[in-house]
């Protein structure tokens, strides 16, 4: 994934941590919108080439790239743009020079003409994700989630208690889940609140799985794939006694040093959720899958290009190797909430539905608009909880599914 790459490029010594803080915000941006609008850049680019780009030319291409992420969205000087292009030819690539010229300069004097004839939603979206979201979700939908996808978005932060006392220094606003969100951009460490520990970063719709809980102050939950901890934080907030598990070390040390920051406590252990059983049953379970993540392309555009229909089906049979495991854990009457973020129906919807037929010993137990903030419009007709990139002004696509055990 992008952000783990850059932070270990930092972390590494590598030429990110070499860079001004103001200057590496700017590497991140400037990377997260070549692979947001690469469908529109490539199209700009192939407009402005006499002839097609071969193989050799590959430097060239993504020179380019970042000139036309430039040019087309960010509003970077035109001269600066030409210049940093050529510049990344260097000494080896120095006879695609005369090439890199031209075209960014083409593109920076027909970017505004190019873009007003562009299709953005078909241009960034991969041909396989069109197809399987216009099956599940119609084509008017699939347009607005693809149109919401493409938007740098906004940040929205989970406070431990009392959100509506941080909205004027934070200039951001509550939403109706509770979070505060306020415009994306700058430092998150160096906000207020960060360093002694009043909030942490969590999409609005991350946060949702956790209410359909309902009351655990004081009672113990076991939290499976738990790493990097949003979720964690939300149970310990809430006061309950939460056993976080996850099978990365290094996700579940960002884990620790998230608890550490917040004040936060939960017991922790890295093991694999498909082998390891706790001593006793729980009353509460929550299990947040891995999946494709391609509910998440808003933060992480480099989805669109990692990820392919093999993936969603590798991740589909995982989880409901997960979700047999979890029940196992599960006590007689206790709650087991399972979650994802993708907008696959594989990773999602169809999982609960095989779970059921599978004879189970779990049955729905719906969700109702008073426990979702009054969003009615998140609850499925099977009672299950569906968020879309478009709604309420931005979220991240998150299935969730509360599951009831009868024996």
């Amino acid at each position: 994934m992008l952000d783990e790459a850059l932070v270990d490029e930092q972390e590494g010594g590598g030429r990110m941590a070499k860079l001004a803080p103001r200057d590496r915000a700017f590497a991140r941006l400037l990377t997260v919108t070549v692979l947001r609008r690469l469908g529109q850049i490539d199209d700009a680019i192939d407009r402005c080439l006499d002839k097609p780009l071969n193989r050799a030319a590959k430097p060239a291409r993504n020179a380019l790239r970042l000139a036309g992420a430039q040019t087309m969205f960010l509003g970077t000087p035109a001269h600066a743009v030409v210049d940093g292009a050529v510049r990344l030819m260097g000494s080896r690539q120095r006879h695609l020079s005369g090439l890199v010229n031209a075209v960014s300069r083409r593109l920076t004097r027909e970017a505004g003409a190019i873009l007003a004839t562009q299709d953005e939603v078909r241009l960034n979206c991969p041909a396989w994700l069109w197809r399987s979201w216009t099956a599940a979700y119609g084509e008017e939908t699939t347009e607005e989630m693809v149109a919401g996808m493409l938007l740098e978005p906004p940040l929205d932060l989970t406070f431990k208690a009392k959100p509506e006392d941080w909205t004027e220094t934070l200039q951001g606003e509550i939403l109706a889940t509770g979070s505060l969100r306020r415009e994306g951009g700058g430092i998150i460490q160096a906000l207020p609140g960060f360093t002694e520990g009043a909030w942490w970063v969590q999409d609005t719709a991350a946060t949702l799985p956790v209410a359909l809980m309902g009351q655990v102050e004081g009672r113990e939950v076991l939290e499976l794939c738990a790493a990097p901890g949003g979720k964690t934080a939300q149970l310990a907030a809430l006061g309950a006694r939460v056993t976080a598990i996850d099978s990365a070390p290094k996700r579940m040390a960002l884990l620790h040093d998230n608890l550490e920051r917040l004040g936060l406590q939960a017991e922790t252990m890295v093991a694999d959720v498909l082998k390891w059983r706790p001593a006793k049953p729980f009353d509460f379970i929550l299990l947040d899958a891995p999946c494709s993540a391609t509910g998440t392309i808003r933060r992480h555009p480099d989805i669109w290009h990692l990820r392919t229909a093999k993936d969603v089906a590798a991740a589909a049979d995982l989880q409901d190797k997960m979700l047999q495991a979890a029940i196992k854990m599960l006590a007689p009457g206790g709650i087991l909430v399972f979650c994802t973020c993708s907008l696959q129906p594989e990773e999602g919807e169809a999982r609960i539905e095989a779970l059921l037929a599978s004879g189970a010993p779990v049955s729905r137990l719906p969700v109702k608009a008073a426990e979702l903030f009054g969003l009615d419009m998140l609850i499925t007709l099977q009672g299950d909880v569906r968020t879309l990139p478009h709604y309420e002004g931005g979220m991240d696509g998150f299935y969730a599914c509360r599951l009831l055990r009868g024996d």
